[in-house]
């Protein structure tokens, strides 16, 4: 492995520190693995201190120092996949490979792991083998899988778009117009639906300031959990009298459960760089990153054919559209790591650095990216951008509700009967969504709860289902819509085993950087692990609640401060499940397993 030219990747990024995690992510697709003497050369070339190239390798789980097989099989066991199965799947793999987690396998072809979420809960289980993500899981298709790479014979396997997993009718939509109807490798099909339109209009007819008033008139909050007012967030950017300005597009969506922004980019990935092109005039940023997760290797390929594209007809680069304004964009692909989804944690990373929250303020809207003035938006919220601009405010203000307006996307999951991305106005009743949309439960079963905006979000029970999706009514009753899961548990569901599954997850993603954080999520797993086990005591439950009210209160980022929301949810929700459990030394429903 040693023959690979590391100069030769350096060089194709400048030698510039900033670039150090696309290097080790190039370096690693050739090998699944980076040696002790390429970590070295990196440092060398890039000028960086040993400890730091080596601190990133350690930090993102897309990396490794250490060797693998040609094959590395990552069974992802989020709760989704979880639900469906994975568990099984993933003790089936061990049985047949003889190798446990984090293992090689003899003949040196497959390394077994086990991952966070893929990003096509649809159609879980799932797995990831390199590159490639595949759904609807069953021990047939491991079996093909396997023997296939045994054979050697990958090369025909396609890439799997998500268009297919979208449950909403053509009228109505915003953010998923395009999505399925489209060829998203064809510039000229979204031009023909008026794409780029909104991006003339704008840098043509209006003025940054113009541009920045429909925004915040169309009163668009951000679509990827902490809905700030997106007009607001650009205003203080074109304020910032610093320069260079940036444009990020948050991509790294890793919320168990959530797979809308890959939509988007495998479907309709110019509608991404359309917005972010107007964003950066309405600010005055001459640059753009869009950040997007190492495991989705499809929307990488898109967004980077529709960059490319765009070049090509003068919708990106200097003078657009023969004006003055000039913008350019780079992909950055994640390495795997959760805690990036955080708009801080995610420059760290575009940075080169380890994906570890800052402390705020300053915020990025005046202090981002190299401390520079930077507007972090997501996916979703970008896709809205050019609808508003070529329609309008007073348009975009008749859908949904007075002061929430516009669509949601939600992703419908677990026991129901129809999964699938579903794109609704913003106030529409959750329970019209589970049974008119949703079809309901499946085989007739009676509802549990919901899970609602991902582990981090807010559980419902069947009693509070009837209710609008509206971010001031869902704040007042103490609950958030976070980004848009809506996972549905029937009644055959254990909470204190779907609890301990997220418990694990968190325990994996926290970035450590805090100790109320890693310490925090390592005690609640091994507590909950205790209880699903029938080993637990009456002072466990007390112990959990307190652990868990310390983590938000003192956590030093979001990760850490809504970690504990399932289990507390829960625990307030189902205190008897808790105490069955214990009392009767065991799992009443006989689910929860070593």
């Amino acid at each position: 492995m040693e023959d690979l030219m590391i100069s030769e990747v350096t060089n194709c990024y400048e030698n510039k520190s900033e670039n150090l995690i696309q290097i080790l992510r190039e370096i690693h697709k050739k090998q699944n693995y980076i040696t002790p003497t390429q970590l070295e050369e990196v440092a060398q070339k890039l000028n960086l201190p040993l400890s730091k190239v080596y601190g990133a390798v350690t930090f993102y789980t897309l990396l490794s120092p250490k060797p693998k097989g040609k094959y590395v099989l990552r069974i992802c066991s989020s709760t989704p996949c979880y639900m469906a199965g994975s568990e099984n799947l993933l003790k089936y793999l061990k049985d047949k490979l003889k190798i446990q987690e984090g293992e090689t396998s003899a003949d040196g072809l497959f390394t077994l792991e086990s991952t966070s979420c893929l990003g096509i809960c649809a159609v879980a289980p799932a797995i990831m083998v390199n590159d490639r993500v595949y759904g609807d899981l069953n021990i047939q298709k491991l079996d093909q899988i396997i023997e296939r790479r045994k054979r050697g014979k990958i090369e025909k396997e396609k890439f799997v778009s998500l268009r297919a997993n979208i449950l909403s009718n053509k009228e109505g939509r915003i953010v998923l117009q395009n999505c399925g109807i489209i060829n998203p490798e064809s510039i000229e099909e979204y031009k023909m639906r008026n794409g780029y339109a909104a991006l003339s209009k704008a840098i043509i007819k209006m003025t940054p300031q113009e541009v920045i008033k429909e925004v915040k008139d169309s009163k668009l909050v951000g679509r990827g959990g902490a809905a700030f007012p997106t007009g607001l967030k650009w205003e203080f950017t074109f304020r910032a009298a610093d320069k260079p300005k940036y444009i990020v597009c948050n991509a790294d969506e890793g919320e168990p459960g959530t797979f809308k922004d890959r939509l988007i980019l495998e479907n309709d990935p110019h509608k991404i760089v359309e917005a972010m092109v107007i964003a950066g005039y309405a600010v005055g940023a001459e640059y753009g990153y869009i950040y997007i997760r190492g495991e989705y290797n499809l929307s990488i390929k898109r967004i980077k054919q529709a960059i490319e594209m765009a070049k090509e007809q003068n919708y990106l680069g200097k003078n657009i559209l023969g004006t003055k304004f000039s913008f350019n964009l780079v992909i950055r692909e994640g390495a795997g790591a959760y805690i990036c989804g955080d708009e801080t944690a995610l420059m760290e990373s575009i940075e080169g650095k380890r994906g570890e929250p800052r402390l705020k303020p300053p915020y990025p809207p005046t202090s981002g990216l190299w401390n520079k003035p930077t507007v972090i938006n997501n996916v979703e919220t970008l896709a809205n951008i050019p609808s508003i601009i070529l329609k309008g405010a007073d348009w975009y203000n008749k859908i949904g509700l007075a002061e929430s307006t516009g669509t949601k996307v939600l992703t419908l999951l677990g026991d129901i009967k129809n999964q699938g991305a579903v794109e609704v106005p913003l106030g529409t009743n959750l329970k019209d969504i589970l049974y008119d949309i949703g079809g309901g439960i499946k085989e007739g079963k009676k509802l549990k709860m919901v899970q609602l905006g991902g582990p981090s979000g807010s559980y419902l029970s069947p009693d509070m289902i009837d209710i609008s999706l509206d971010y001031k009514v869902l704040s007042q009753a103490g609950l958030t819509l976070g980004s848009g899961v809506v996972l549905v548990l029937c009644e055959d569901r254990c909470v204190v085993d779907i609890v301990r599954n997220i418990a694990r997850f968190f325990q994996h993603e926290s970035c450590g950087k805090c100790t109320p954080c890693r310490e925090g999520t390592a005690i609640i797993y091994q507590i909950l692990t205790k209880i699903a086990l029938g080993k637990g005591e009456n002072n466990d439950l007390e112990t959990l609640k307190l652990l868990g009210e310390i983590m938000k209160d003192a956590s030093f980022c979001g990760l850490g401060q809504t970690a504990p929301n399932s289990l507390l949810n829960t625990l307030q929700l189902f205190p008897e499940e808790y105490r069955e459990h214990i009392q009767k030394k065991g799992c009443p429903l006989n689910v929860c397993r070593e």
